[in-house]
């Protein structure tokens, strides 16, 4: 197990947008952090109001929004558009070639959201756009799983061989993820404090695990954690 804390990530600030980089991204590189198996960006994002991303492209990979807190605007050349608020998972297939924009939707609040990309399995796919709601109740002391390549259990579909895992957990909340042999797990904590494999994690840490069985997560303080189960 790789522990990488919060305040080793790259960073960027450009006034309307601070943002952190676990991993390798724009002008931010590490040659020891490039990504991890099929997990290649996970930015922590957090956008003023009625600021954001204008239309740019994207091509082949697997993108993953997940929202923390207010809500993100959403466009793009497939005629698809929405606005992601917290407890919502879009995933949008770049595949051949796609361009889209993303906006806080307030005037008023800050977005913070976690930017995901993931490599895909193959190149040149049709792109698409799935985006789906899980609630509080489905995650409390819980990992639900949120994506996967079947789609399994009514989670967005990703073309990647990976699974991801959302939970919520309190202070006596755990749980337990068994590893297939072979698979390895990244996990990231998004707000809060969790035990993970017995290691205490903030806000914003990540780990990596390979050659472990499983990963266990103890709640400490109102943690919201990301699991990602990769080949």
């Amino acid at each position: 197990m790789k522990i990488r804390r919060a305040d080793e990530r790259g960073h960027a600030d450009h006034g309307w947008l601070n943002s952190f980089h676990t991993f390798s991204f724009a002008d931010y590189y590490d040659p020891a952090h490039m990504g991890f198996r099929s997990l290649r960006v996970i930015n922590d994002d957090r956008v003023a109001p009625t600021q954001g991303f204008g239309t740019h492209r994207h091509k082949d990979m697997e993108i993953i929004s997940y929202v923390l807190e207010g809500g993100l605007e959403h466009r793009d050349s497939m005629g698809t558009g929405s606005v992601i608020r917290p407890g919502d998972v879009q995933r949008m297939s770049a595949g051949t070639g796609v361009a889209h924009s993303e906006f806080n939707a307030s005037s008023t609040e800050p977005v913070h959201f976690l930017q995901i990309w993931l490599l895909p399995t193959r190149a040149g796919i049709a792109p698409g756009y799935e985006q789906r709601t899980f609630s509080r109740e489905e995650k409390i002391g819980l990992l639900r799983l949120v994506a996967s390549p079947d789609g399994d259990g009514g989670s967005v579909t990703m073309h990647t061989d990976a699974r991801l895992y959302a939970g919520l957990f309190a202070s006596g909340q755990s749980a337990r993820h068994d590893l297939a042999s072979g698979r390895h797990a990244w996990v990231h904590v998004a707000r809060g404090r969790a035990r993970i494999n017995g290691h205490e994690l903030g806000a914003g840490d990540g780990a990596a695990l390979s050659d472990e069985g499983a990963v266990t997560i103890d709640g400490v303080d109102g943690a919201e954690v990301l699991l990602f189960d990769l080949g």
